[in-house]
């Protein structure tokens, strides 16, 4: 059987894919995975070893269909649902298996702060894409693979650092998901461990700005490394605080505990963070057989939301500013909170 799964973007709903992905490989007897993103999307999945052949998407969506024609694909697995998969669909005319998108209780959640969201993850929708198929849920949570060539160098990060430090991602795809500046330096005072800061060049200013206020503390690597070079950075921290962005999903995918910013989004779109539900390694071995150890998702992460504010999730992805323009999602966060867990966490890898 081959399959051929589609995701485009972005770096957190490609992550969100690899579960399916894995227990596919795993799960269906001699199948053959392709997966197809955006050119610009690459480096995601390129280490990843459940995946057998990788397609990009760059401009021309008819030469990326021709390519694809090349293969007898049995079924597509579609999960991006956009006017493009259902062009690739009819072209290629196989088959399509797709998760449940919500979009209906998406716009009623955001727009009239209906909430008729099942509760049922982004992740588990994906998974049950794959039920027709005797595909189940493994419960080993999200996957995140660096090349074997990718390494950061011995003084990628100053010698303070070398005993832990706490990774903050402060950026985001949207200004609404964002915690202002003058926030994250609040945030950072009360913090008494090391910080290292993670983002893109588009965060490079901001990043320098935060790290003013204490370099000796403060380590700005915005726009410093590359995407796994900055996931190793995620993988070598003691604890992650993260707004709604690729890295916070990462970080999941490396187990790390987690403590999640929600501003104009929000876990009620089904898309906080996510983590093993099993413990694949024995703890202990009975009669031979590996005994799998129930875990709790609630030992993994802390969503930090302000609460009983009406307007709140006001988009799906994200916004240029607020709509409201007050942006009370953010500025009204508890930044005490999110340090005393952070510190809380960071103390826990300390025992």
């Amino acid at each position: 059987m081959r399959l051929l799964f589609i995701r485009f973007s972005s770096i957190g709903d490609i992550v969100f894919t690899t579960p399916a992905i894995r227990c596919a490989k795993q799960q269906i007897p001699g199948v053959e995975i392709h997966f197809l993103t955006k050119a610009s999307m690459k480096a995601v999945t390129e280490a990843n070893p459940y995946i057998d052949h990788f397609h990009y998407f760059d401009k021309d969506l008819n030469a990326t269909i021709n390519g694809l024609k090349a293969f007898q694909f049995d079924y597509i697995i579609d999960l991006h649902k956009n006017l493009r998969t259902f062009q690739i669909q009819k072209a290629l005319g196989i088959p399509s298996l797709s998760y449940k998108k919500l979009s209906l209780q998406k716009f009623l959640l955001t727009k009239l702060h209906l909430n008729y969201m099942p509760d049922r993850h982004i992740v588990d929708r994906s998974i049950d894409a794959l039920s027709n198929l005797g595909v189940v849920n493994d419960g080993k949570g999200l996957d995140y693979f660096i090349p074997k060539d990718s390494s950061l160098p011995s003084n990628a990060l100053p010698a303070a650092f070398q005993s832990g430090y706490i990774a903050l991602v402060i950026g985001a795809s949207y200004a609404s998901k964002k915690l202002p500046v003058a926030s994250l330096q609040a945030l950072c005072h009360k913090i008494p461990y090391p910080i290292v800061l993670i983002g893109g060049k588009e965060d490079q200013e901001q990043g320098a700005a935060i790290e003013a206020i204490n370099p000796i503390k403060i380590f700005n690597a915005c726009g410093k490394f590359n995407l796994h070079e900055s996931a190793l950075l995620v993988k070598q921290s003691r604890t992650v605080i993260s707004h709604d962005t690729g890295f916070l999903y990462i970080a999941c995918a490396f187990h790390k505990k987690t403590v999640a910013i929600w501003g104009a989004t929000a876990p009620a779109l089904q898309v906080e963070p996510y983590y093993p539900t099993v413990q694949e390694e024995s703890i202990r071995t009975l009669n031979k057989e590996t005994e799998l150890t129930t875990l709790n998702n609630d030992e993994w992460y802390f969503n930090v939301i302000v609460p009983n504010l009406p307007c709140q999730p006001c988009s799906n992805y994200g916004t240029k500013q607020c709509p409201q323009g007050h942006f009370a999602c953010m500025k009204k966060q508890d930044l005490q909170s999110i340090a005393d867990k952070a510190i809380a966490y960071f103390k826990a890898t300390m025992d």
